[in-house]
């Protein structure tokens, strides 16, 4: 058993590496009309987002690790199956359950090193990313606003907004702490439009079809909402202290609680802090899961052309990252549980691999 389990690591270590090298070339590609749209449209430098793509790679490991460990497994089972190994380990009277140990072994191995890549490397990279980018928001501050995050950059005001599209915002939420423990000032609307101040680190911002918390005269610790079909308002990026605030995914996990609780004492809604949490944990998880999965499909389809199944694993892969990422946003807009839904597409892949290996370790 221990000369199969070698043969079978040895034959996946060269797939592994050809569909990760690949994988993450094709992802960069993707990515470079984004930073070319920051080169035109937001003014970045050229120099900037050069090392803006350098610090993409380890970002992009979270989802070509889990791809390429799937691809690996369908490439390398699928010139078994092809070739009528597995029939030969069959025939030798080693049942296909005993195939599974080194690939839940190998799983669990990348499995830990993405939990450590989630934790530490990949949120170092991205908020190198982040600082490279509010470096360039001194001469352009439109360039730090970003969807999906919070945004601190603007002195006085923590910004987040759902969803950006050039200089057009849409479902904008915007809290403005108060000194003294006063209750912290919300603003929301459902569009939003800025312009950069000419020559000073400045956004003008105009909201449309929201409402504010203005104070209360005769009560200054209370406020009463006002809507407004129309409001302007200028954010002053110019920070006091100097310190640079992190973004969810720059964080680690433990800066992710410690913000957490930070937030959560201003009243400030936590949600998307505490599904970024979750995110990472359960992504840590997916090279096991899609290993186990690559496992069955192999088998069943016979397939050898590599090109063939480099595409099935993606095409089996995307599913997972995209109901992913929509449990995140249900999550973040508070539509669902933040720590139940992130864990939906691990569950529910988890109950397909084992429906999947059940059934062809016992035919």
């Amino acid at each position: 058993m221990r000369i199969l389990r070698n043969y079978i690591l040895n034959e996946c270590l060269t797939p592994f590496a050809i569909s990760l090298g690949v994988l993450t070339l094709v992802f960069l590609l993707g990515y470079l009309p984004q930073l070319a749209n920051k080169v035109i449209n937001q003014g970045v430098s050229l120099p900037t987002v050069a090392l803006v793509f350098l610090y993409n790679i380890p970002v992009l490991l979270a989802y070509t690790l889990p791809v390429a460990a799937l691809a690996t497994v369908i490439l390398t089972f699928g010139r078994f199956s092809s070739d009528n190994e597995i029939i030969a380990i069959r025939a030798s009277g080693i049942p296909l359950s005993r195939l599974l140990v080194p690939l839940i072994m190998t799983g669990i191995l990348l499995s830990l090193v993405l939990m450590l890549l989630n934790s530490r490397i990949i949120p170092q990279a991205y908020d190198r990313q982040t600082q490279l980018m509010q470096d360039t928001g001194a001469k352009n501050p439109g360039a730090l606003l970003e969807a999906g995050s919070f945004i601190d950059a603007f002195n006085g005001n923590i910004i987040f907004i759902y969803r950006l599209d050039r200089n057009k915002m849409y479902n904008i939420r915007i809290w403005q702490p108060q000194a003294d423990g006063k209750p912290t000032r919300t603003i929301s609307a459902q569009e939003g439009e800025f312009t950069p101040v000419p020559g000073q680190p400045k956004v003008l911002l105009k909201l449309v079809n929201g409402t504010s918390d203005e104070p209360d005269f005769k009560n200054p610790n209370n406020f009463y909402k006002l809507s407004f079909k129309t409001s302007f308002m200028t954010l002053d990026m110019t920070r006091k202290g100097g310190k640079r605030e992190k973004k969810p995914k720059g964080m680690t996990l433990h800066e992710i609680r410690d913000e957490a609780l930070r937030l959560g004492k201003l009243n400030i809604d936590i949600r998307p802090l505490t599904a970024e949490y979750h995110r990472k944990i359960a992504w840590s998880l997916s090279p096991l899961l899609f290993i186990l999965l690559g496992f069955p499909v192999a088998v069943i389809t016979h397939r050898r052309a590599r090109t063939a199944n480099l595409l099935m694993a993606v095409i089996f892969a995307a599913p997972y990252f995209l109901l992913s990422v929509g449990c995140e946003t249900l999550a973040a807009q508070g539509m669902a549980h933040p720590e139940l839904i992130m864990w939906a597409p691990n569950i529910l892949g988890a109950v397909i691999v084992v429906i999947l290996n059940y059934k062809l370790c016992a035919s």
